[in-house]
């Protein structure tokens, strides 16, 4: 057994039972994801998978002898010692609890239900000293129970024990029969095969088999030599497994089996997946020894030098080991991987064949070692092909596959590093680096990506596999600006996740004039625009919304007059305008065949808001609420810096901009908005949605004054949501009522309809504007009668002094030249309108006074004017809308006569009426 070759196929965990386990560990048991202890003061203690204490419940009054933790059943059976009275002395009980009926007594006791307690000694079956224990769980809720005497005797109990429907009977093994010493059961072990149910009994002097399936349950003896230690278990075959000083012995039904020579007391044995577990002590050093067998490829898995175990158990996958210090030892089996790993690096592949085959490995691990057996061979073969110079790239890359697979470091550190020219010689570039970083050799992968210009690669390694953000920071900056940007673009993302201050600073080289110096010569605009955008780079901040609102604001402050200032002004504004910066999508992200984004105004908004910010802030509700005040303020700042007020048109999309602040419900924003925009109206409806009823009326009297190029309209709509409130608001209607009797803007009956809607308002409110209108317009009707009176008067006058033109003679009486007031002599030309002048003074035109023609004239251009603008309707209806009483625009055309006229032909209607005013004589 020396010449086994010993492997560590596994690797060690220490730890401790926790400290509040004081009392000795009596027993243990597993299953069900926990470990159970019983100790000697007749405590039970439940352990996780962590070794940490569960809870404890008192089992016995006295000591917990042995237990068993069900698999099938989450319940409990103990053997201990409870004292009786009287007389004042121990009695063996066995008990089962119920663990899933717990009554809590504290924060770590908690005692389950007892379901039923069972006297183990009576007349019938004498007291004697219990020395093994084992139960075998039938279909539940029936158990079988062996207890293992001094005596020779094995007492089963057998049946439902909960409901104590059982059946008790007792075992001789023919030791016990015969009379000899010595003939305590050490072990015990239950066999079942199909429909066969034994038991194996070990005493010092025997190996015995009983056949429970009979109704009088039968042995035979099949061995004459036992063990007279506890060192017995079961294998997975139903095997019994005797540890003597000399050698393993296994046993079948039919008799003893194999046995294996291992040296030494054993003081433990178990079976764990297939592997044989001793704890051996060498008696020569008096030390321990834990060692795991792999008995079918013949090696020792395991083995290290332990304390004095007090107990051995397997729960979890894991092999447990308590010591007599209380200290645990977890013992865990690697994964297959690494254990033909290190198979390989020893060339032991004729054993990594049988481990694989011996443990049902999959069929791709299978062949892996199958394959790994001639890649000596094969990598002979390659080399000489090199060495003669018949290597194609073909037979390069198997070579490195080779090297790797063999970890043969030192051949492939030669085949690589001593080349010269990486992207130039025999081997494909791309394949040695995926050939290399697969077999974890990354640094010879990123030396091959390096020398070749392979920065893609040497950044996804760097980044993806060792984690070296540093070293890629540094890379990119020692790039051409070009490369640079196409590397942040790709791996932007993971920099941005663990160094987003050094990402941004990269940024902000590419993206500024501190990118190229040399071009700095040209001029400004054309050198931005040779530059990369912010834009561009907007999707690698898909998840960082907070490291993009810095990267932005530093570029704005540098670059004034980017070509992409608008792309960046509305991404800008939906972080500084969003609830949180954790925000919904606003319109679809835009990629190109590259998967970068472009530079519309939907793209820009659909990078950022699929953002899922893993930055947002982790502070509580107040500082959420102050970084939020903060970032509105920058976007109320932001919008009335790119919005000049010499421009018409802002550096941001209008439209997304009030989207957003609808969607944020930010106020300041709108207002802005929309008084640049002159939408005076959804200005007042802020303030109406939010009843503000001061900031309303304030704002009216800014914007609704007309001579101010405001609005007066507004104070209408103003009046009819103070008639339509429904509650009280006597006091701005008062208010109100007076711009609108100011600049008179409604009828007092249009004034006195819309308040009346609302319940809330008296009589007495308008009161005031009632009387006042009233007083006006009384004052209106007045001057309107005098002016009635005096037209009336003139025209009586002018009827009169027409008909006296008509019927009376006119007697001239100047004596002097109207034109140049000299006397007046022959030949004289006088007009009906009484004016007297010189022939001479007339020149040519004596059919019209000089001096009252202009005024005729004007009076006839006028009426033609009237006539002509008859036939514009569209000024007629645009002089009524814009009109504050458009009655007195219908009455104006009335009064005028441009309406009424009705038409009498073309000769008549251009017939003169003023035949007798330019007569001569």
């Amino acid at each position: 057994m020396y010449q086994w070759r010993k492997f560590d196929f596994f690797e060690e965990k220490k730890t401790k039972i926790p400290d509040e386990i004081e009392g000795e560990i009596q027993c243990c048991s597993s299953g069900r994801g926990r470990i159970v202890l019983g100790l000697q003061d007749g405590t039970v203690s439940l352990l996780d998978r962590g070794l940490q204490l569960q809870y404890f419940f008192p089992a016995h009054s006295s000591s917990v002898l042995f237990l068993q933790q069900l698999k099938q059943r989450n319940c409990l059976v103990t053997v201990g010692e409870d004292e009786q009275m009287p007389p004042q002395q121990a009695a063996v009980f066995l008990k089962v609890f119920d663990l899933d009926k717990r009554q809590e007594e504290g924060s770590s006791a908690s005692r389950p239900e007892c379901v039923q307690i069972l006297r183990i000694f009576t007349n019938q079956f004498p007291e004697a000293k219990i020395t093994s224990f084992s139960v075998f769980e039938e279909a539940p809720p029936i158990i079988f129970i062996a207890l293992g005497l001094d005596n020779g005797c094995i007492y089963c109990i057998q049946g439902d024990i909960a409901r104590e429907r059982i059946k008790r009977f007792k075992l001789e093994v023919d030791n016990a029969k015969s009379g000899k010493t010595h003939s305590a059961v050490t072990g015990l072990g239950f066999q079942v095969d199909g429909q066969a149910f034994q038991l194996f009994a070990v005493t010092p002097s025997s190996v015995s088999l009983f056949n429970l399936q009979t109704q009088t349950p039968t042995g035979k003896i099949l061995d004459e030599i036992g063990s007279e230690t506890a060192s017995v278990a079961m294998s997975d075959r139903s095997e019994l497994i005797i540890g003597r000083h000399e050698a393993v012995y296994f046993y079948e039904v039919d008799g003893r089996g194999p046995c294996w020579a291992f040296e030494g007391e054993k003081k433990f044995l178990g079976w764990f997946r297939g592997y044989l577990l001793c704890v051996i002590a060498d008696q020569r050093t008096g030390k321990n020894t834990f060692n795991i067998y792999d008995l079918k490829n013949r090696l020792i898995a395991h083995s290290i030098a332990v304390q004095e175990v007090s107990h051995m158990l397997c729960e979890w996958g894991n092999i447990v080991l308590i010591m007599a210090d209380k200290s645990a030892l977890f013992i865990v089996e690697k994964d297959m991987e690494s254990k033909l790993d290190m198979l390989f690096k020893k060339n032991l592949y004729t054993v990594a064949i049988n481990l694989v085959q011996s443990q049902q490995a999959d069929a791709v691990a299978t062949a892996e070692v199958l394959r790994n057996t001639r890649i000596y061979n094969l990598t002979n073969y390659l080399e000489k092909l090199h060495e003669k110079g018949l290597a194609s790239k073909d037979h390069t890359t198997l070579l490195l596959n080779c090297y790797t697979k063999l970890k043969d470091v030192e051949k492939l550190n030669l085949f690589i590093k001593s080349e010269d020219g990486v992207g130039e010689h025999k081997f494909d570039v791309e394949t040695a680096i995926r050939v290399c970083r697969a077999a974890n050799y990354h640094e010879h992968a990123m030396y091959v990506a390096k020398k070749s210009g392979r920065h893609e690669w040497y950044l996804k390694i760097l980044l993806e596999d060792l984690d070296r953000y540093d070293e890629a920071l540094q890379y990119i900056n020692s790039l051409e600006p070009s490369q640079a940007g196409v590397t942040v673009k790709e791996y932007g993302k993971i920099l941005l996740e663990h160094k987003p201050k050094e990402t941004i600073q990269i940024l902000m080289r590419l993206c500024t004039e501190e990118g190229e110096p040399a071009k700095r010569g040209s001029s400004s605009g054309t050198f931005l625009s040779m530059l990369p955008s912010p834009v561009d780079f907007l999707n690698i901040f898909v998840h960082h919304p907070q490291s993009l609102m810095e990267f932005l604001e530093k570029y704005t402050n540098k670059v004034k007059d980017s070509p992409a200032q608008v792309e960046i002004h509305n991404t800008l504004l939906e972080l500084y305008l969003s609830h949180e910066l954790d925000f919904p999508s606003l319109s679809q992200t835009g990629n190109n065949e590259n998967g970068s984004l472009r530079a519309d105004r939907g793209s820009r908004a659909g990078a950022m808001s699929i953002a899922k910010s893993n930055g947002r802030m982790k502070s509580d509700g107040v500082n959420e609420e102050k970084d939020r005040q903060e970032r509105h303020q920058k976007g109320l700042l932001l919008l009335k810096r790119a919005w000049p007020s010499d421009q018409e048109q802002p550096l941001y999309d209008v439209d997304l901009a009030i989207i957003l602040c609808e969607m944020n419900s930010f106020k300041a924003g709108l207002l802005f908005l929309y008084e640049k925009l002159k939408l005076y109206k959804e200005v007042i409806a802020c303030y109406m949605q939010a009843h503000d009823h001061e900031g309303l009326i304030a704002c009216c009297q800014r914007l609704g004054d007309s001579g101010k190029g405001g609005d007066p309209s507004l104070w209408a709509d103003v009046l009819k949501y103070f008639g339509e409130l429904g509650e009280d608001c006597s006091k701005e209607v008062k208010e109100v009522l007076t711009y609108v009797e100011r600049d008179d803007i409604l009828p007092p009956i249009i004034v006195v309809q819309t308040l009346s809607r609302n319940p809330c308002l008296t009589l007495s409110v308008i009161k005031d504007y009632i009387a006042q209108k009233l007083e006006q317009e009384s004052k209106l009707i007045e001057e309107d009668r005098l002016a009635i009176e005096k037209y009336q008067e003139e025209t009586t006058a002018m009827r009169k002094e027409i008909q006296d033109l008509r019927t009376n003679a006119r007697i001239f009486q100047l004596s002097k030249c109207t034109a140049c007031t000299f006397t007046l002599d022959l030949p004289a030309v006088h007009f009906m309108c009484m004016h007297s002048f010189h022939q001479r003074c007339l020149g040519d035109n004596e059919k019209e006074c000089p001096e009252c023609a202009p005024e005729y004239r004007a009076v006839l251009e006028m009426k033609r004017n009237l006539e002509q603008n008859s036939k514009d309707q569209d000024l007629f209806f645009q002089q009524v809308k814009t009109s504050k009483d458009g009655f007195s625009v219908i009455a104006e055309y009335f009064g005028k006569g441009i309406i009424s006229k009705t038409s009498k032909g073309p000769a008549e209607a251009l017939k003169p009426t003023n035949d007798y005013s330019n007569g001569n004589f």
